[in-house]
This record gives C-alpha cells, sequence and structure tokens, in this order.
C-alpha cells in the first residue's frame, strides 16, 4: 500500500506542517499560493504579529546602518570613489551569496521527512520575503546572528579593517535590493521592459525550471555556473 502524501492545510499555520513534507517539500513551496489575505506563520496571534509588516521596512532598517558603515571608512582615510568601489564590491558580493543560498541551501534534495523541510522553510523566510506581507521584522534580528555575523567575520578575515565597513555596507546594500526586488517581482506589476523580463525570469524559475535561474537581482552567476534557463517558447498572439 502506498502511504499517502501529506497535504498542506493553508486554513492553518504553515510553520509547522512543513515538517512533514520531507522530499515533497521543494515540489509544494513552488506552488502558486493564492489566499485573501496570506497563510499564518503561527497559531499564536502574538507570535503572528512579529511576522507581518511592510516591505519598506527592509530599507528603514538597513539603510542607515549602510551609511554608518560607509561613514566608518571615510573616516580611516578613505575619499569617497574609495568607498563607492568598496560598496560596489560589496554589492557584487551579495549577489554571489544570494544565488549560492537559493541553489544549494532552498533548493537542496530532501530524502526523509522530519524537521529539515521546516528548517529550511524558516531560513527562507528570513532571507526572502515570499508573501504579500512576509517582510519579516523579527527575522531582522535573526539575520544578525544567522547571516550577518557569518558574512561580517568573512569580510574582516579576508580584507583591511579600514576597508571591511564599507564592504559589508554595500553587502548590506545588495541584500536591500534583493529584497525589494524579489517583493516587487511577486507583487508589483512593471511597465517596463526591464522590469517585466526580470519578472518572467523568476517566475519562469518559480513555476517552470526550478534547476535554472536561482539569480533574482541579477542573472550573472547564473551564466557563470551555467544555470541560465532556457528562453521562454515565444507565443503568437491571437
Amino acid at each position: 500500500m502506498v502511504a499517502q502524501k501529506f497535504t498542506v492545510d493553508l486554513s492553518k499555520p504553515l510553520v509547522f506542517q512543513v515538517g512533514h513534507l520531507g522530499e515533497d517539500y521543494e515540489e509544494w513551496v513552488h506552488q502558486l499560493i493564492v489566499t485573501k489575505e496570506g497563510p499564518r506563520f503561527f497559531a499564536n496571534d502574538f507570535l503572528e504579529m512579529f511576522t507581518r509588516t511592510k516591505w519598506w521596512v527592509i530599507p528603514v532598517v538597513w539603510i542607515p546602518v549602510v551609511c554608518w558603515l560607509m561613514s566608518m571608512s571615510i573616516c580611516m582615510g578613505h575619499t569617497v570613489p574609495q568607498v563607492a568601489q568598496m560598496v560596489v564590491g560589496g554589492i557584487l558580493l551579495w549577489t554571489l551569496i544570494e544565488y549560492t543560498l537559493h541553489r544549494f541551501l532552498f533548493h537542496m534534495k530532501l530524502q526523509a521527512t522530519g524537521q529539515i523541510p521546516y528548517i529550511i522553510f524558516f531560513m527562507d523566510a528570513i532571507i526572502s520575503t515570499r508573501w504579500m506581507d512576509y517582510a519579516l521584522f523579527s527575522h531582522q534580528l535573526q539575520q544578525l546572528f544567522l547571516v550577518w555575523a557569518p558574512i561580517w567575520s568573512l569580510i574582516r578575515l579576508l580584507t583591511t579593517p579600514t576597508t571591511a565597513p564599507a564592504i559589508f555596507g554595500g553587502g548590506l546594500l545588495g541584500y536591500v535590493m534583493y529584497d525589494c526586488t524579489h517583493y516587487y517581482l511577486h507583487h508589483g506589476q512593471p511597465s517596463k521592459d526591464t522590469a517585466r523580463n526580470m519578472k518572467k525570469y523568476h517566475l519562469n524559475h518559480h513555476y517552470r525550471i526550478q534547476n535554472k535561474g536561482f539569480g533574482i537581482t541579477s542573472s550573472l552567476w547564473d551564466v557563470v555556473f551555467g544555470t541560465l534557463p532556457p528562453p521562454m517558447p515565444f507565443r503568437k498572439s491571437r
């Protein structure tokens, strides 16, 4: 007898359901979820309160930190053009981190049931805004320990004390660009060709070819690592 697959009930909190999906997690997480108010994470109203806020909280929280980090490098003797170059380098570093996390963590192949899908789901929520109101406020603090502390340690190890703040600030700025872009691609209605193409590229990854097109703010690393998706088939208008 074939065991019946676990079905996620969207009318109930998601966090403690996804752990039962096991190897079916990746198939489920790439399905289009349409609900009036967005699915809940937690049954507890107090915990749920910390999971909902507006998209603009991300830049409001992190842009002042970016400016402070840039000013640190300037105060330590670097010119504004030099700091600008460091920031660009930090943004480029973030695009690589974004690609790596998306490809190798969020698309990890799961072989058994258990809590691994729950961990990956919650990490994905920490990094991204999957639904309309899920720019998690609580994840700003979690990011300091789970994402940014290791990145800061790596940058300090590989650079100098005077350049590390600006490069790290560039990484944070790259993250802000990523989060706002990701939100817009899912919920915006772009009118310009560039934005429309980005939206098609990302939705193509979610709902058509999940093993290609891992870049969100840029397709650069998809080109470098050979994961660029094939072009969408051309459809003649009637």
